[in-house]
């Protein structure tokens, strides 16, 4: 994955790995406030033409180390980033399941938002 930059979109809720000025995959998220504050990813998209270059995981593994910089958890509701934190749970320390029913929540209540 060399000469991949992973840069936050906080604004759109992307975090986006770029190869130069293309978009090579990006995690769409939101930030929960309540009942703590969290990262809450939705959907991991790794464009076809890049998919087996290990961008997702650099996506995923970018998101909890944002996430510690930030003293928040993820509680994630993307199946990738789901497998991919029971894969590495040194990095991605679970997320408490009241966190993952308000994320569940804060999705029903916004449905045109991913």
């Amino acid at each position: 994955m060399s000469g991949t930059e992973i840069r936050d979109d906080r604004a759109a809720g992307r975090l986006e790995a770029l190869q130069g000025d293309e978009v090579t995959g990006r995690i769409e998220y939101f930030v929960l406030e309540s009942p703590a504050r969290a990262l809450v990813p939705v959907h991991t998209i790794v464009e076809p033409a890049h998919e087996g270059k290990g961008i997702a995981g650099s996506l995923a593994r970018e998101l909890y180390v944002m996430a510690a910089r930030e003293q928040v958890v993820v509680a994630p509701l993307c199946p990738y980033v789901v497998k991919w934190a029971e894969r590495h749970p040194d990095e991605a320390p679970a997320a408490d399941p009241e966190l993952l029913e308000a994320a569940k929540d804060w999705l029903r209540a916004h449905p045109g938002r991913f």
